[in-house]
């Protein structure tokens, strides 16, 4: 339990409160026309995010629209491959892209010896952020798990089925180790970095946990989880973690019970009252309206999010999407949104 006059950290430490605060995954992006001005200018998604004064805008873009609890740092998850050294680019209409590793040999062309001077555009960002965000703002660090990030390294992009990935590990499952011992050791460096730039709160995005069965999902998402959270907590033990291990269903309690973060973001298929039931007294948790009731707007927003409040709202809690904004969102949509969860109470 914390008195910190932030909402966003007193939910993430564990305390209730109504209205609970509320930032959403991918807030700033296409949907905001203020964003696609700046990508109207032609750069590389890449060299946006490492580009301090384009990252720090884009950041505060939302913060400045819908007032919202938490100002999620501008930056993408494949920062990481690209600070090892693996070639990383975004076409337009098609997404990342990557030269892909295919052999445990190619691992000898990643370094861990330029990560921090890769990375200083970003951290140089967060601390420009932590001097300009309204002071009841979180400031949010993240990165991407380790299981995610390997996978668009291995297929070289987004895959619907990440045959690839999941064949190497599953037939010379050691040399799989080996890539995600390299990607604990250089995010948990990463996050670290990050909370000495101004990061206040962290997030761990492991979009696509959902792939694996039990025990591929606790060797290659939940154990190493719990190793980049100790890590973490060992240098900043104050500093809260959020886990997004998208798509594992009941596996969410061995999360809860086993890794360590401070709270569980859910995914929109988590039913609410299981996860106030069997989650919510171990974790604070932070969710999970489906993004494209952003889209449809109306009553079928009001109706959805009503729901998520009155189930979790009287716990520790955060409200936020079950994945992040799409494009085809309203922004008036959100500023209804934002509206609607600083009006909430609980009934009764």
């Amino acid at each position: 339990m914390t008195t910190d006059p932030k909402p966003l950290l007193r939910a993430l430490h564990g305390t209730a409160g109504a209205p609970p605060p509320i930032w959403l995954m991918r807030q700033a992006g296409r949907y905001l026309p203020e964003y696609r001005e700046i990508r109207a200018r032609g750069r590389d998604f890449l060299d946006v995010c490492l580009t301090p004064d384009l990252a720090v805008e884009i950041t505060l873009q939302p913060i400045r629209r819908f007032g919202l609890d938490g100002a999620i740092l501008f930056s993408d998850i494949l920062i990481v491959p690209h600070a090892l050294g693996q070639k990383v680019w975004f076409e337009d209409g098609v997404g990342p892209k990557l030269e892909p590793l295919r052999r445990i040999e190619d691992l000898k062309q990643l370094s861990l010896g330029g990560l921090d001077e890769a990375l200083a555009p970003v951290y140089e960002t967060l601390r420009r952020l932590s001097g300009e965000l309204p002071r009841e703002t979180t400031l949010i660090g993240f990165a991407g798990a380790p299981w995610t990030v390997a996978s668009y390294m291995i297929e070289g992009g987004s895959s619907k089925d990440y045959a690839t990935a999941k064949t190497w590990a599953y037939g010379a499952p050691k040399e799989f180790d080996r890539i995600i011992a390299l990607l604990v050791e250089a995010t948990s460096r990463y996050l670290i970095a990050q909370i000495a730039a101004g990061a206040e709160a962290l997030q761990i995005f492991d979009s696509w946990a959902g792939v694996w069965p039990e025990a591929a999902l606790r060797r290659w998402c939940l154990a190493p989880a719990q190793e980049i959270v100790r890590r973490v907590k060992a240098a900043h033990p104050t500093i809260p973690l959020i886990l997004f291990p998208r798509g594992v269903g009941p596996m969410y309690q061995a999360f809860a019970e086993e890794c360590g973060a401070d709270a569980l973001s859910l995914d929109t298929t988590v039913p609410l009252a299981w996860a106030r039931d069997h989650l919510q007294g171990k974790v604070a948790v932070q969710g999970n309206l489906d993004p494209l009731v952003l889209v449809a707007g109306g009553a079928t927003q009001a109706e959805a999010t009503a729901t998520v409040l009155d189930a979790l709202g009287s716990g520790p809690f955060v409200f936020n999407l079950g994945h992040g904004i799409t494009p085809q969102a309203s922004p008036d949509n959100v500023a209804a949104l934002v509206e609607q969860v600083r009006a909430w109470r609980p009934k009764g």
